[in-house]
């Protein structure tokens, strides 16, 4: 029996085949950009109706996979992929990155993507009446409570001290909907709930990062994961809900406060960056330990230089220095540390600062002149594809092997 499949020839070198089969995934994807690049208003006109329907990032390449066959991975193919661990994937997900880089980078077609992501979900409009009439809603990941105009949102998943993953992502912007349009709520507060975690038990704990379990085991998505976080609801903490609205504004907006025990590492000091005032323990610390988990640790390389001067930002980024809140450096993150039995009373003292006519107003003057959303958006085009080969970068799929077994 004879064969064509260069796998079973004798004497195939297997390592040149392996990088010919690279270099071929390099010219098609060279391809892919360039037609993005070229045609990025056009597909994007032809995807949405020319502009007049909004497509979340997710349901703009499923689209994209049906009008374009070959531009990006099709359902079927994603579904191959999502069944496989990390590190035996096809990394299909470059080619989502090279697709929404070409549109977020698109003069018309990126703002018109930015603006869907800030609708709100259908999940959060279906939970809303019970909501506005209970000011109760238990998920998974985070419990939403109304009290005295303040929603609090307290993280809750407690068997991996509130590590991030798909469905904590998917609970928070459903709970930042929720906030943003009950109209009870004037303020918001993030907080870490009680722990069971034998390590922290009995303890508050803020945020362990990105859950590097799910990573390894093939569970943290680019799209539903690594941008609607960015895109969903931090910019929804950020710049609010874009509404119907009113001649003077188009986005409903609210002040946030974070308030921070124990810790914030990766993912939880990336959310620190966008909140109004941060609180913390004076024993709890801050970390982004990206440059060691080989991934890029979403907007603070675009927030953190500003917030925090060049040289800190790059020791925590690239160094991985870790903060304490109360030494020097962490007081541009962190507006107060108090100690942390004077936790609760901190909370009610900075709520009622917050509680203002003017806040509204000026923290929405404060947020265009320190981020304006061209330059957001132009970050955001390179992280989609920079982030999207770094997850299948062989250095990470080795690093989070270790967390294939056990949790974080």
């Amino acid at each position: 029996m004879t064969t064509d499949h260069p796998v079973l020839s004798p004497g195939l070198d297997l390592r040149a085949l392996a990088g010919e089969a690279h270099r071929v995934d390099d010219d098609i994807r060279a391809l892919r950009k360039d037609f993005v690049e070229a045609h990025a208003e056009e597909i994007y006109d032809e995807l949405t109706g020319g502009r007049t329907r909004y497509l979340r990032i997710d349901e703009l390449v499923r689209a994209a996979a049906l009008a374009y066959p070959g531009l990006v991975p099709s359902e079927e193919q994603m579904a191959a992929e999502r069944s496989r661990p990390q590190a035996e994937k096809e990394g299909r997900e470059i080619d989502q990155g090279i697709f929404l880089r070409g549109i977020l980078r698109s003069p018309q077609a990126g703002p018109h993507l930015l603006d869907a992501m800030l609708q709100p979900t259908p999940r959060a409009l279906k939970l809303l009446p019970g909501f506005v009439e209970t000011g109760v809603v238990q998920m998974e990941a985070v419990r939403l409570e109304r009290r005295d105009g303040v929603a609090h949102l307290t993280l809750c998943r407690d068997d991996c001290l509130n590590a991030e993953d798909a469905q904590q992502v998917d609970d928070m912007e459903t709970a930042v909907d929720l906030a943003l349009l009950d109209p009870s709520v004037r303020t918001g507060l993030v907080r870490g709930g009680v722990m069971s975690h034998p390590r922290y038990r009995g303890r508050r704990v803020f945020c362990a990062g990105i859950n590097l379990k799910k990573l390894s085991s093939g569970d943290i998505p680019l799209v539903d994961f690594l941008l609607r976080r960015e895109l969903g609801y931090l910019q929804k903490i950020f710049r609010g809900l874009l509404t119907d609205g009113s001649w003077h504004s188009r986005s409903s907006e609210k002040p946030w406060m974070a308030a921070v025990d124990s810790f914030a590492i990766g993912g939880g000091t990336q959310l620190l960056l966008i909140f109004d005032h941060v609180l913390a323990a004076s024993d709890a610390y801050l970390s982004l330990p990206a440059a060691k988990e080989g991934i890029i640790p979403g907007a603070a390389n675009f927030r953190l230089s500003r917030i925090a001067g060049p040289r800190v930002a790059r020791q925590v980024i690239l160094g991985g220095r870790r903060l304490q809140a109360d030494e020097p450096d962490a007081r541009s993150l962190v507006d107060e540390v108090v100690a942390p039995e004077e936790m609760d009373a901190a909370i009610d003292g900075a709520l009622a600062r917050l509680d203002g006519e003017a806040v509204v107003a000026n923290r929405r003057m404060l947020n265009l002149a320190e981020e304006p959303p061209g330059e957001f958006r132009r970050y955001m085009a390179e992280f989609a594809l920079q982030q999207a080969l770094r997850i299948y970068g062989a250095d990470v799929i080795d690093k989070v092997g270790g967390f294939a077994v056990g949790a974080r």
